[in-house]
């Protein structure tokens, strides 16, 4: 192994005007779902810059989308499309809600959601559509809205990478979707550690979510604790989760939020100084935008090795790891773990891009916290890998 110190494939920025609003909430005694959660959410909408939205904070995008599709009514019986190539959270909610998931391939240029896949997999069953924004690319959106427009679905958007991410100049969370959700997990561009936002126009899902985000109550508990008066009476209206976010983890958030667009430009920067270094390699790059001015997350940094690379994805994997350097592959598609197969029958064969993609794909460290001398040390360690 190297002897110089290990590079993680991930590691948050955490600021110390984070660590003062973190401290001044456990000072405040308040320290669950309270005033700096809800400012939380109106930062959030007043970033995303459309006051017609409203923004629903809750503990994870795992939540954040088990609460759209249930509050738009999925259910046993029901199907919801979502692609093969991404994190499993992306469809278990469907499970949780008894309906069933139908898996599409991608599209092997930009690893999103392959609209002609979605089209060819509807049936009368299919109620909604779930595309993922992969890497931080924007999904192309209008081929979705057309699509579900068509045939009467809706959408709700997997933005778990697209924080800041643009279609067409408009940030992602501005769209028509019935519902966005975001994450803020440790590795994302912006973290509370855990957590999410749910994003909605539709004022009956925004108010169906926020009752089922805390037991089914009908009274805000930061209202209810908050009173002059007593208000100690409230009702369970349905059998709701344990979905909130804590005033803890928003206090990280009020000032992540402030620093995205910092922490977009350095993400630029280094996937910038990849493409660069790493273009005359056996390598497939990232994709870029497929509309001009537009902005990628750059949430991850995901090359895949050419059909004449000297070595295999998992020589690369062993020769980074060697360097200490560490990488991740993202995703091993849904088709291939054991749930998924068996309880759908799927195979390989069905998913041709995606098995083709997960193969070859190696996802680099891609961080704000990385200096200028770490991008080097990584682009010198594929260089050496691949014989350059």
């Amino acid at each position: 192994m190297s002897q110089t110190p290990f590079l993680p494939f991930a590691l948050p920025e955490i600021g110390e005007e984070e660590i003062a609003e973190v401290v001044d909430t456990l000072r405040s005694g308040w320290v669950t779902t309270g005033p700096k959660a809800r400012r939380f959410e109106q930062e959030f909408v007043s970033y995303l810059g459309d006051d017609s939205l409203q923004a629903i904070a809750v503990n994870s995008a795992t939540a954040g989308l088990h609460l759209a599709l249930e509050a738009l009514g999925i259910g046993p019986g029901d199907e919801v499309i979502t692609t093969t190539h991404t994190f499993t959270a992306t469809a278990e909610v469907v499970r949780y809600l008894g309906a069933d998931v139908k898996l599409v391939d991608i599209d092997p240029a930009t690893l999103n959601i392959d609209p002609a896949a979605i089209e060819a997999a509807i049936t009368p069953r299919t109620k909604a559509i779930m595309p993922v924004h992969y890497a931080g690319l924007a999904v192309d959106m209008d081929a979705i809205f057309a699509i579900a427009d068509k045939h009467g679905l809706k959408v709700v958007e997997d933005a778990a990478h697209a924080l800041p991410t643009t279609y067409k100049q408009k940030l992602v969370g501005l769209l028509r979707s019935d519902a966005v959700v975001f994450s803020f997990y440790a590795n994302k561009t912006m973290t509370t550690g855990e957590g999410g936002m749910l994003v909605t126009r539709d004022a009956q899902l925004a108010a169906r979510a926020k009752v089922m985000r805390l037991h089914g109550i009908n009274r805000d508990a930061f209202d209810r604790f908050t009173a002059k008066v007593p208000s100690w009476y409230y009702e369970i209206v349905a059998p709701g989760f344990k979905y909130n976010l804590t005033d803890i983890a928003a206090a990280l958030g009020l000032h992540q939020l402030k620093r995205l667009p910092g922490f977009q430009t350095r993400r630029e920067a280094i996937a910038a100084r990849y493409d660069e270094a790493l273009a005359d390699l056996p390598l497939i790059l990232p994709p870029r935008p497929q509309h001009a001015g537009d902005l990628h997350s750059w949430h991850l940094y995901v090359v895949r090795l050419a059909d004449d690379a000297p070595i295999l994805r998992d020589q690369l994997i062993d020769s980074l790891f060697a360097d200490g350097i560490g990488v991740s592959v993202h995703y091993i598609p849904l088709h291939l773990h054991p749930y998924w197969k068996d309880r759908y029958d799927l195979q390989p064969e069905q998913f041709p891009h995606s098995q083709k993609a997960y193969e070859c794909m190696v996802t680099l460290p891609l961080y704000t916290r990385m200096t200028d001398a770490d991008v080097e040390r990584v682009i010198q360690s594929v260089c050496k890998a691949l014989g350059r």
